[in-house]
């Protein structure tokens, strides 16, 4: 392991790091990326972090070489091996060491990884903390210093931390379970065995080839198979999360696909009357249906830009019972301690379900329906797709629609909205649409699309 500084900038990205294994993460990359880390936590007066990584197969060596940075400018390192980013969160709040790292690439394709980073009040880094974190990185200034190495275990403390309030019914739910072989495997069935339901677990070896499906659960089309079982087996509820245990995937009874935003709409109806703040944030790509039932609830919509480390870090701030966003992030700080955790985010609908004879799809009756899409991804470079993004929102501007630039472009319409926006993941625009009809939807749609060509194709700057 050496120094380098041989790094592609696009992999410091808006919410996290994350690139290709070896192309543009290795080992001297994680190494660099410890001694940065370690540096900066020298100048801001703090000395220890917590360390864990996920189960993809590039992440132990990642793990290794991380440490030896961070150990080489004299970080204290609290080591907790593998583990979900959930996991990872939780031990910062028990050690109260309120920085670190998490070795993860989150839902991404098995060939990636990355790190998310922490430096102060338990938040992860993102945006201008990230990019300026590059310059350090690369800028290789780092202090010489002898670190320690502290190896901690706390899966029995986030195992109870999981399960201690939550108060199940007389109804015994049968839930099917499916990590996509992600890093939620290694805690699954030790949680399920505490707890008063009936359960099937698929795709529960961890293993981060993730050979059944990719491992993100907010795409429909990776749970075929937990559809199928949830049907064969006449369950209540299939859950899913994604490889590292921060997001959440639900399927209903009838084996068809519940978007996160329609299970807010069953979490809030919930908790609504038993939490004295009332305001509830989801992020731009949400349905409007979701803001319909929160103020038919006699509650405040909050929408919010995408991305869990801006959506989580605002729900703190505002001290909100509860938040979240399309992709399957969601905080619960009515009795939890507000971070994303997937597995929690099933164990409280499992509750609701236990509590009353009522279905998933009861549970969601009388909500106002609109057409949608999923999210789409429009491939863009790394490069071209903020220019993409700048040249829609003039377009908007110039035809004096309704927009809300927090995070891309939202231009709602009298019946129906549309979402350009870059990802901060990956090199692509995103897009959803929704409408009242499936003739508007497809007219809104065709004309976003539209422009997204016009401008992806064109040379030159922004007009």
């Amino acid at each position: 392991m050496k120094r380098t500084s041989n790094i592609n900038p696009h992999i410091f990205r808006g919410y996290d790091i994350r690139g290709v294994v070896p192309e543009d993460i290795n080992e001297d990359v994680a190494y660099t990326i410890g001694r940065a880390f370690g540096t900066r936590l020298f100048h801001i007066e703090r000395t220890k972090c917590v360390v864990g990584h996920d189960n993809r197969l590039s992440s132990e060596k990642l793990h290794q070489a991380l440490i030896t940075g961070l150990m080489e400018s004299g970080v204290e390192v609290y080591d907790i091996g593998l583990c979900t980013t959930p996991m990872y969160y939780y031990a910062s709040i028990y050690f109260q060491i309120d920085c670190g790292i998490m070795i993860t690439a989150s839902h991404n394709p098995k060939e990636e990884n990355g790190f998310k980073i922490a430096f102060s009040d338990y938040q992860n880094a993102k945006g201008k903390e990230i990019t300026d974190f590059y310059q350090e990185v690369i800028k290789g200034d780092f202090i010489e210093q002898k670190g320690t190495l502290v190896k901690k275990n706390i899966k029995t403390e986030y195992i109870k931390a999981l399960t201690e309030g939550l108060k199940f019914g007389p109804k015994k739910v049968k839930a099917i379970f499916d990590p996509g072989n992600g890093t939620t495997a290694i805690l699954l069935k030790d949680i399920i065995k505490q707890l008063p339901i009936d359960s099937v677990i698929i795709n529960g070896e961890s293993d981060g080839n993730f050979p059944n499906h990719h491992p993100d659960p907010s795409v429909e089309s990776n749970l075929t198979t937990l559809k199928k079982v949830v049907l064969e087996q006449k369950a209540d509820v299939g859950i899913a999360f994604d490889g590292d245990g921060d997001r959440v995937g639900i399927i209903a009874e009838d084996g068809s696909f519940i978007p996160t935003d329609y299970y807010m709409i069953i979490i809030i109806r919930n908790i609504i009357a038993k939490v004295a703040k009332k305001e509830f944030l989801y992020d731009v790509k949400c349905s409007k249906s979701l803001e319909d039932e929160i103020i038919k609830l006699g509650g405040v919509p909050y929408c919010y830009r995408t991305g869990n480390s801006y959506t989580k870090a605002k729900v703190k701030e505002l001290d909100l019972p509860f938040g979240g966003e399309l992709s399957g992030h969601v905080y619960f700080r009515d009795r939890f301690y507000g971070f994303d955790s997937g597995i929690y985010a099933g164990l409280r609908l499992l509750e609701i379900l236990s509590q009353e004879d009522k279905s998933v799809l009861e549970h969601l009756k009388g909500i106002e329906h609109y057409e949608s899409t999923p999210e789409i991804k429009y491939p863009s470079s790394d490069t071209k797709k903020a220019e993409v993004v700048a040249n829609i929102i003039t377009y908007c501007k110039e035809q004096k629609y309704n927009i809300n630039d927090i995070d891309g472009v939202r231009v709602t319409f009298a019946d129906g909205w549309a979402l350009v926006r870059m990802s901060n993941t990956g090199p692509n625009i995103t897009a959803r649409f929704e409408a009242k009809t499936k003739e508007r939807l497809e007219e809104i749609k065709n004309k976003f699309e539209t422009l997204i060509k016009k401008y992806n194709d064109m040379e030159g700057g922004v007009r």
